[in-house]
């Protein structure tokens, strides 16, 4: 593999990580501030839950792949790297309940509108709590990976195409464009 194809393949995954976390916050700031029921919060939390479908879709076949790649080359005899693998599976599994319970909160915010905008918060704040809380940077996994994944299962277990990565990013632009005008950011 060229120099060049892994420096692209880490700018991706950098602005994939931006625009996650730029929504990330955008929700976090919403469901704190609260919509007080205004219609406008209907489209902008449709939106946030879209981006999260798809973002957070790419991310779980990422952490799944560094997985089956970790238990394939590291040495899951030692107990930090078994204390590792039991983190990430919890991430896994923790990241899919609360993605569900948002997604589901999009539903029915699609069939009822601002009626369902206080449940589309409280599955907003547990998720955003969650992100905050157990995502990111995790050195037992990370720790092991940089010790026996070569750049090729870099590649493989992070691989963004240019479909995903525009995707995401016109869902990204979704979300800013939908933000309601009375929404504080920092």
């Amino acid at each position: 593999m060229k120099g060049g194809d892994m420096s692209d393949l880490y700018e991706r995954i950098a602005g994939e990580r931006r625009r996650l976390r730029e929504v990330r916050q955008m929700m976090t700031a919403a469901v704190e501030q609260g919509s007080g029921g205004a219609a406008d919060y209907v489209p902008f939390y449709i939106a946030i839950g879209n981006y999260f479908e798809t973002a957070m879709h790419r991310l779980h076949e990422q952490d799944i792949r560094m997985d089956a790649l970790l238990r394939e080359k590291a040495d899951l005899t030692i107990p930090k790297n078994q204390q590792a693998m039991e983190e990430l599976d919890f991430r896994l599994t923790g990241n899919q309940e609360h993605l569900q319970k948002l997604l589901a909160a999009r539903e029915r915010l699609k069939s009822d509108g601002a009626a369902a905008l206080e449940e589309f918060e409280q599955a907003g704040k547990g998720y955003s709590d969650f992100i905050v809380a157990n995502m990111g940077h995790h050195p037992g996994t990370n720790d092991m990976a940089q010790a026996v994944f070569t750049p090729e299962d870099w590649n493989h277990m992070a691989y963004i195409s240019d479909n995903d990565l525009a995707t995401q990013q016109e869902l990204h632009e979704q979300v800013v464009a939908a933000k309601p005008a009375n929404l504080a950011l920092d």
